[in-house]
């Protein structure tokens, strides 16, 4: 199956990632569908999080395509580069929420660089966010520094919702959460993509997050794209390290997991 099609939301063609003499990506191919959930998973040094900012623009390729909404990113001006980047939604690693600013403020702050609402609209917008994010209203006046790890999860992903993005750039959110959190946000981020008609690239090692809300899955190894299919079909892969991944003990305990569920 092709990594790439001409509909692709993210399209990727031969993408290049080189750090000093570190090659990280060679000629790597990529495709997201409209509406689905990807799941990007590999090793460590795989490049899933260089390859997540090179698609939204914070690190630039040394060679290759990147395209989103059919729209070749490397040919945009400014002005359009931002409009593409008010369709995106980005959750980072660890929720990269300003320290100094309210968990309101932090959601305000995207709609605030907009300069075209009013301070009460802001507000109320913000509180709207904090809600689908499954927070409740008096976390809005807490700093990042008095909430729980679930809960600044929960935080980001409300701050990477305040544009009302179509498309969703999430890495590791369920890092560092208990079994029963990551449960609940994997649940969350299921009834928003319904809700909202969202397509989420989703970096994770979480083999119950892709069991239980991944459409599909695609595995970075050897500075590529190396399958990319529905789980089973990735999970069939004979390349060592996938076998090893999605058929060691955990690998069996989350498909173990996921079949009770859906039973």
């Amino acid at each position: 199956m092709s990594a790439v099609s001409e509909d692709a939301v993210i399209r990727v063609r031969g993408l290049r990632n080189q750090f000093g003499a570190q090659v990280v990506h060679e000629n790597l191919d990529l495709g997201v569908r409209r509406g689905e959930i990807l799941g990007v998973v590999g090793g460590s040094g795989s490049g899933k999080s260089v390859l997540m900012r090179s698609i939204i623009g914070l690190n630039r390729p040394r060679a290759g395509e990147v395209a989103l909404f059919g729209e070749d990113v490397a040919a945009m001006g400014a002005d359009e580069r931002a409009r593409i980047d008010r369709r995106c939604g980005v959750l980072f690693q660890y929720g990269a929420l300003f320290s100094s600013l309210t968990v309101a403020e932090n959601v305000q702050a995207p709609m605030r660089e907009l300069h075209c609402l009013s301070e009460d609209r802001t507000a109320k917008l913000a509180a709207l966010k904090l809600v689908l994010a499954g927070l409740p209203a008096s976390a809005g006046a807490k700093y990042p520094s008095q909430l729980s790890g679930g809960m600044v999860k929960r935080a980001a992903l409300a701050r990477a919702l305040a544009l009302d993005p179509e498309l969703l750039f999430l890495d590791e959110p369920t890092a560092g959460l208990d079994p029963i959190g990551a449960a609940a946000f994997d649940q969350l981020l299921l009834t928003l993509r319904d809700a909202l008609g969202l397509t989420v690239f989703l970096i994770t090692h979480d083999l119950d997050t892709l069991y239980t809300i991944c459409d599909r899955v695609a595995v970075l190894s050897q500075r590529r794209v190396l399958a990319i299919d529905t789980l089973a079909a990735v999970a069939s892969h004979p390349d060592p390290w996938i076998q090893d991944y999605f058929h060691g003990p955990r690998g069996r305990a989350a498909q173990s997991s996921a079949s009770r569920t859906r039973t």
